[in-house]
């Protein structure tokens, strides 16, 4: 499957903003991670910097546009597939940066930061909305959301990237966090859940600049 752009939105789930001391946005916060950072969670090992401070993990389901897109589209017109994905960051460097005012982009786009199970078809809007997904840490839930919990829906999304950024066959969306972040550990094994379904999962490898 071809991916291009990946667009990620930002405190997307009140809670989450919330865990975080963040103010809710009146409107999606849109960042972007480069292609280099995505990476299968089809069972193996991943390695993660040791030496950079905590990496959190953040259950996100993500959408896959693999249809023209317009200005009225619809959900179902144009997404075609989804997956489950972590979108991890790098916390104590993201919030160096936004002490500073500087961009995300070293906190949120390094090696490895987009992980993404397998793509299965949309089911629809109304079908997503049914079903709850979660994240296990070796076993133990630490994530669960739904997208009714979502401060902007689907559509929301899909229609500002679009008329921000524009939007196209191959790109992909993370569509936000639910509350329940927290720090990767080494050897931890994940897994990412639909309903009760294991959709991927990866054991995590630590390791400092000068063993890598």
């Amino acid at each position: 499957m071809k991916i291009n752009n990946i667009f990620c939105v930002g405190r997307n789930y009140a809670k989450h903003a919330a865990e975080l001391g963040n103010k809710v946005p009146t409107k999606p916060m849109i960042f972007s991670k480069p292609t280099h950072s995505l990476v299968h969670a089809d069972g193996k090992v991943i390695p993660y910097p040791a030496d950079q401070g905590d990496i959190h993990h953040e259950l996100e389901i993500v959408l896959y546009i693999g249809k023209p897109v317009s200005e009225d589209s619809s959900v179902d017109e144009v997404v075609t597939q989804m997956a489950l994905g972590l979108d991890l960051t790098l916390r104590d460097v993201q919030t160096d940066l936004k002490k500073k005012g500087h961009p995300w982009l070293l906190a949120k786009g390094f090696k490895n930061a987009a992980i993404y199970t397998d793509f299965w078809d949309f089911p629809g809007v109304t079908a997503c909305a049914e079903t709850a997904f979660s994240l296990r840490q070796d076993g133990m839930e630490v994530q669960k959301g739904n997208v009714k919990s979502m401060i902007f829906p689907f559509k929301d999304l899909i229609q500002y990237i679009h008329k921000q950024f524009g939007l196209s066959e191959g790109d992909i969306i993370y569509t936000g966090t639910p509350e329940g972040v927290g720090p990767i550990s080494d050897g931890e094994t994940y897994e990412l859940i639909w309903g009760e379904e294991v959709k991927g999962s990866f054991k995590v490898a630590l390791s400092s600049s000068k063993d890598r």
